[in-house]
């Protein structure tokens, strides 16, 4: 398979060089990302029509696996993009298509709302707090997402909130990382694998498009619970403990303990509280686009 051979040349010339460094020092990957991007991999899933590889699951968990044996942090970041990636296809439309496509916009997954102790499947399946507001065609979005994966380094973020409408349901969006007060606070806290820039992102509030809406108003649930939880169950099962994350526990299946054949072992920190402190200095989300 042709992405594989992109794939080997760049772990072995880009990711592995830095990985050690990343897992030391908490470095985010932007290297190995932008290197992905430019080998088509960052597209491997987009349709063809929009540029991209026009491959599945399959092929996405193999490209995770291998990752993880080189750099959980690349891993677990590729496993949130490959998730949020899907969510957009099963919708279509999107302007993020073209721009994953042409390797140049790292998508992420902003669900969680949950604290510690709580089950991951309460807030990312369920209710979120984050309210939307529709003010003619411009929607504002309000609230905090919490063990967001690249959290201020990814473009774009599959963002979950309350629907326009009705009581029921819930409304994916996605939101561009430039969107101003969209923010990581200035004491972030940590999670996930070291270097992954897990983390939480608030909107406060964010101004959007209406057109940013994924789907239809209330229907998120169902791109969720058919799309992103399966694409996230395989990918971190893939990549073993060392990718596993927010949004599987809970589920019974393997992604939510297991790891995958021939992988290392964990080693992480317990997902904790983000200190969002008041605002004072908060830092906005950064544009890979930008590097």
């Amino acid at each position: 398979m042709p992405y594989r051979s992109s794939l080997s040349a760049v772990l072995a010339e880009v990711v592995a060089p830095a990985a050690e460094v990343t897992a030391r020092e908490g470095r985010f990957p932007r290297s190995a990302v932008t290197a992905l991007g430019r080998a088509g991999l960052l597209g491997l899933t987009v349709s063809p029509e929009f540029g991209g590889g026009g491959l599945g699951l399959p092929e996405a968990a193999d490209v995770v696996a291998r990752t993880s044996r080189v750099c959980p942090a690349t891993a677990a970041v590729l496993a949130s993009h490959f998730a949020a990636v899907a969510a957009v296809e099963s919708c279509g439309g999107s302007w993020v298509r073209g721009e994953v496509a042409a390797g140049r916009h790292l998508a992420g997954l902003a669900l969680s709302e949950g604290g510690p102790g709580h089950q991951e499947m309460e807030v990312p399946y369920g209710m979120p707090s984050s309210a939307a507001t529709r003010f003619a065609d411009v929607v504002a979005l309000r609230g905090r997402k919490r063990q967001v994966v690249a959290a201020g380094e990814a473009d774009s973020y599959l963002w979950s909130s309350r629907p326009l409408t009705g009581p029921d349901g819930l409304t994916l969006w996605v939101v561009p990382a430039q969107a101003p007060d969209l923010f990581v606070p200035a004491r972030p806290g940590g999670g996930g694998p070291s270097g992954s820039a897990t983390s939480s992102v608030c909107a406060d509030p964010v101004l959007l498009p209406a057109d940013a809406m994924l789907g239809r108003d209330g229907g998120g649930l169902d791109i969720l619970l058919r799309t992103v939880r399966p694409w996230l169950l395989e990918l971190r099962a893939a990549g073993g403990a060392d990718v596993l994350g927010p949004g599987v526990a809970g589920s019974g299946g393997k992604g939510s303990s297991e790891k995958g054949p021939g992988e290392k072992g964990s080693g992480g920190k317990e997902f904790g509280e983000q200190d969002l402190g008041s605002g004072v200095g908060r830092r906005p989300v950064d544009s890979l686009a930008s590097t």
